[in-house]
């Protein structure tokens, strides 16, 4: 699983092409042990959740230390490494399902309008757990089966 998790990393700037909901999957699983283990960097470092609520009084006696903001930085550049991959393998997922990778725009400019956005955001995430369109299609051949394409059609 780990393959299909680094592998929207080795395929950086690819737009072109299709990947399997396996690859989305296990990159989104991936991303999101690592913000866990980064928050609880930042977390062993000083943060609080008390006083992130607004407290006055538990923000006061708030004192990060260097282990908060070596966490907050490596949160800051691992989010900046995975922007593009990210959009890669959305645009990608969107190319299995025999769609436009424009449509993950349309989705983002969607999900700023504030009761449309929440519609949005659920059907990009119906979109993302859908299979894909079996056999080749316009973006390429099949990825959960490559070799299904008729030679001697």
């Amino acid at each position: 699983m780990l393959d299909w998790a680094i592998l929207p990393f080795k395929r950086y700037f690819d737009f072109s092409g299709r990947s399997r909901r396996m690859e989305y999957w296990s990159f989104v699983v991936l991303v999101l042990l690592v913000y866990i283990v980064l928050v609880g960097i930042m977390m062993a470092g000083g943060l609080s959740l008390a006083a992130l609520s607004g407290d006055p009084a538990a923000a006061a006696e708030l004192e990060m230390g260097p282990v908060f903001y070596l966490g907050a930085g490596l949160l800051a550049l691992f989010g900046l490494a995975v922007i593009i991959p990210s959009i890669a393998v959305v645009v990608r997922r969107f190319h299995d399902r025999d769609m436009s990778g424009w449509w993950y725009l349309g989705f983002i400019v969607a999900s700023m309008i504030p009761f449309v956005g929440f519609i949005a955001s659920i059907a990009l995430l119906v979109l993302m757990f859908l299979p894909g369109t079996p056999g080749p299609n316009r973006f390429g051949p099949d990825p959960k089966d490559p070799g299904s394409a008729e030679v001697f059609a």
